[in-house]
């Protein structure tokens, strides 16, 4: 596919959703496809974040190295397709993991490539990045609650914003879960007195 067909894809993604969406699960990509694609938006996602530290536009407290960057992406990006896939099924839904991942894992590439815009609007105003970063977490919404219809064949958008949401809610809980295992404090430093 070229430049020019992603980027129609990506616009035809902010305008049609549904219709991208059931264009990408009528491609019944196979599971190498799946994780050749989960790893490229992973490495890509990794590396513009390692840019955007490298220009400071990442808070010193949340500098990461690229290799414990991409495995936390790839940690997040795959339960996120789990709880989701889960969430759906829960409230009715008969999406397979496969439908959900390959939903995601567009997302997740056409927000590396809102992440890429916003750090170059950063460089030349940071108000008009913070307004694009807002508008793309919106719109990303919007897409993700599209792409959570369609994949689990809901027929409600309000079914598929209640899977967002009690997936949301299922990651919040496990990853608060797995920080007190941890033994992470307030402070940040895991430790035992």
């Amino acid at each position: 596919m070229s430049a020019a067909a992603l980027l129609s894809l990506a616009w035809q993604t902010i305008v049609a959703p549904r219709e991208v969406a059931r264009r990408l699960i009528s491609l019944r990509l196979s599971r190498e496809v799946l994780l050749t694609g989960f790893a490229l938006v992973v490495v890509l996602n990794a590396l513009i974040v390692g840019l955007m530290q490298l220009g400071g536009e990442v808070p010193a407290g949340m500098l990461l190295a690229p290799v414990p960057m991409g495995l936390l992406l790839a940690t997040m990006l795959a339960a996120t397709i789990a709880v989701m896939t889960w969430a759906g099924r829960t409230l009715g839904g008969s999406g397979r993991i496969e439908d959900v991942a390959v939903l995601l894992i567009w997302l997740q590439a056409l927000r590396a490539l809102a992440q890429l815009g916003v750090a170059l609007l950063g460089a030349v105003s940071g108000g008009l990045a913070l307004l694009v970063v807002l508008g793309s977490l919106i719109v990303g919404i919007w897409i993700l609650v599209n792409f959570l219809d369609e994949a689990h064949g809901l027929g409600s958008p309000f079914k598929a914003l209640l899977v967002l949401i009690l997936a949301s809610v299922a990651l919040v809980l496990a990853l608060m879960m797995i920080v007190s295992l941890l033994g992470v404090g307030p402070n940040g430093m895991a430790g035992y007195v």
